[in-house]
C-alpha cells in the first residue's frame, strides 16, 4: 500500500512539473507565432490523445519521467510554404531564445506559487531545541550545549528545525564561520561561533546537522500511543500511555534505541520496566519475528505518540503562517533561496567539492512525494516547491538538448549572426545526451543503493 501511494503522489508530482515546464514553453511559443505539433507530458508510446481544432495534439504518454513539446521546425522535417512563417527556426534569435526559457522560468514561477500556498496554509514545525552534542564536533568546539534553542543563523531568525538546517546548509557554502544565536536552558541568550574552515560540509552523504555535531532533541522514553489487538504488546498487557523507562535492567536511552532492540530480538523475550501512573511495572514482551528484505526483525505491534510524549509535545510545536501578500514575498524569498543553494551544491558536484551520492533520482523523489502527502497538503506543497526549484535549475545547465544547451546554441548565435553549423550542434547533443544518460544511471544507482542500504 505504501509503494502504491508513493506511485501515486510521484505521477501526482511529475504531471504537475511537467505540465507547467512545458506549459511555459507551449505559452510563449503561441505567443511568439510559432505552431505547436504536440504537447506530451511523459515519453514513449502514447496512452491517451487529443487532437484540438488548431492541430496541436495533446497526449499523455507512458513514461512519466518527464514530458517535451513539439514545434514546427524545417529542421525535423519538410514544412509546407503556407506555415513557414510558423516554424519555429524561422522566428528571431531573441524570441526563440524566450520560449526556449520559458520552461524554466515556469518553473521559478510555480515555485513561488506553491511556497505561497504553503505558508498560507501553514508549516507546522518541530521548534531548534538541540538534542545531543557529539564531542569534539564543530558544535561542541563552538560552546553549543544540550537543550539550547536556536533563535538565529548568521542574523537571521528560525522558528523550526526544517529553517534551522537550511539557514545552517547555506551559510556553510558562503564562509569560514556561522554565527548561532542560542538561548540556554536557564534563559540566557548567547552568540556561538561555528569554525567552518577546511570544512566541506558537502563532501559526503552525512547530513548537515550530523556533520556539525547537532541533533534534533528528542524525548528519550517511548510512550506507547496504541497497543494493536492480537499483537505481542497488547497480549502481555502494553495501555496506552505506558512509558517504558527500561529494557532488561537497562535504562532506555532514546526511542530509537529502544526500537532497535526490539527489531534485533525476534521471539526473545525483553522485560519492559513500564512507568504506568505512578507505579513501576515489569512486563515481559516477545517481539514477533517476520521478514523484511530477507531479514527477521522484531515486532512488538505497538504504535508510539509520533517519538514525543504528548506531555511535550505542544511546546515542542510551532506553526508558522502568512496572510496571502507576505505569503508571496515568502515565496519569493524562498524559491530564490532554494534556486542560490541549488546553483552552489551542483557547481560543488561539479568541481568535486560535494558527493555525488547527494543526487536523487525517482526513486526517492517518489518516496518522499509519498511521505509529504501522507503528512498533509502544506508540506507536500513545500516538496513540490524544492523539486520545480531542481527541474528549473537542471533545466538552465548549458548542456545540449537541455533549456540551458538549447539558449547556449542560441546565444552564440545571437553572437556570431549565424547558428553553428548542424554538425557542431549534433556532436553537442550527442555528448548531451551522454551526460544526461549517465546522470540517469548514476541517480538511479543512489536510489537504489539508499533503498536496499
Amino acid at each position: 500500500m505504501n509503494a502504491l501511494w508513493s506511485l501515486f503522489a510521484y505521477l501526482v508530482t511529475i504531471t504537475i512539473l511537467v505540465t507547467v515546464h512545458e506549459f511555459g514553453h507551449f505559452w510563449v511559443a503561441r505567443r511568439m507565432g510559432v505552431h505547436v505539433q504536440r504537447f506530451s507530458v511523459g515519453f514513449g508510446r502514447p496512452l491517451l490523445r487529443h487532437q484540438a481544432a488548431n492541430g496541436t495534439e495533446y497526449v499523455i504518454s507512458a513514461i512519466p519521467l518527464g514530458g517535451y513539446v513539439k514545434m514546427l521546425d524545417e529542421r525535423e522535417g519538410e514544412v509546407p510554404q503556407e506555415l513557414l512563417s510558423q516554424a519555429f527556426n524561422r522566428k528571431p534569435v531573441v524570441r526563440r531564445m524566450a520560449i526556449a526559457a520559458a520552461g524554466p522560468i515556469a518553473n521559478f514561477l510555480l515555485a513561488i506559487l506553491l511556497y505561497a500556498g504553503m505558508y498560507m496554509l501553514g508549516v507546522q514545525g518541530i521548534k531548534p531545541y538541540v538534542g545531543t552534542v557529539a564531542p569534539d564536533s564543530l558544535a561542541a568546539q563552538a560552546g553549543v550545549k544540550p537543550h539550547d534553542l536556536i533563535l538565529a543563523v548568521d542574523g537571521h531568525p528560525v522558528q523550526t528545525w526544517e529553517q534551522a538546517r537550511m539557514a545552517l546548509l547555506e551559510n556553510s557554502l558562503q564562509g569560514d564561520s556561522i554565527q548561532l544565536a542560542v538561548r540556554s536552558v536557564s534563559g540566557v541568550e548567547s552568540t556561538r561561533h561555528l569554525d567552518i574552515r577546511g570544512i566541506n560540509l558537502l563532501k559526503d552523504n552525512n547530513e548537515v546537522l550530523r556533520r556539525m555535531g547537532l541533533s534534533i532533541w528528542r524525548p528519550s522514553v517511548p510512550v506507547i500511543d496504541k497497543a494493536l489487538p492480537g499483537g505481542a504488546a497488547a497480549q502481555a498487557g502494553l495501555r496506552k500511555g505506558d512509558r517504558i523507562v527500561a529494557v532488561n535492567g537497562v535504562k532506555v536511552a532514546s526511542v530509537r534505541s529502544w526500537i532497535k532492540q526490539i527489531q534485533a530480538s525476534p521471539g526473545k523475550p525483553l522485560t519492559f520496566s513500564v512507568e504506568r501512573g505512578d507505579k513501576v511495572r515489569t512486563i515481559v514482551v516477545t517481539p514477533v519475528g517476520r521478514d523484511v528484505s530477507g531479514k527477521t526483525e522484531g515486532f512488538i505491534d505497538a504504535e508510539v505518540q509520533g517519538l514525543v510524549p504528548a506531555s511535550v509535545r505542544d511546546t515542542l510545536r510551532t506553526q508558522v503562517r502568512y496572510g496571502p501578500v507576505d505569503a508571496l514575498v515568502q515565496g519569493a524569498q524562498q524559491t530564490w533561496a532554494m534556486t542560490v543553494l541549488t546553483v552552489q551544491v551542483m557547481a560543488r558536484l561539479v568541481v568535486g567539492q560535494a558527493s555525488v551520492h547527494n543526487l536523487s533520482g525517482p526513486v526517492t523523489i517518489a518516496e518522499y512525494a509519498g511521505i509529504t502527502a501522507a503528512i498533509g497538503l502544506s508540506v507536500f506543497l513545500g516538496f513540490l516547491a524544492v523539486v520545480s526549484v531542481s527541474l528549473g535549475v537542471l533545466n538552465l545547465l548549458p548542456v545540449p538538448i537541455l533549456d540551458g544547451g538549447h539558449l547556449l546554441y542560441l546565444f552564440i548565435e545571437l553572437i556570431r549572426g549565424r547558428p553553428l553549423a548542424e554538425s557542431t550542434q549534433l556532436i553537442g547533443q550527442k555528448i548531451g545526451l551522454t551526460l544526461l544518460g549517465a546522470l540517469i544511471v548514476l541517480v538511479f544507482y543512489n536510489d537504489l543503493y539508499r533503498l536496499f542500504h
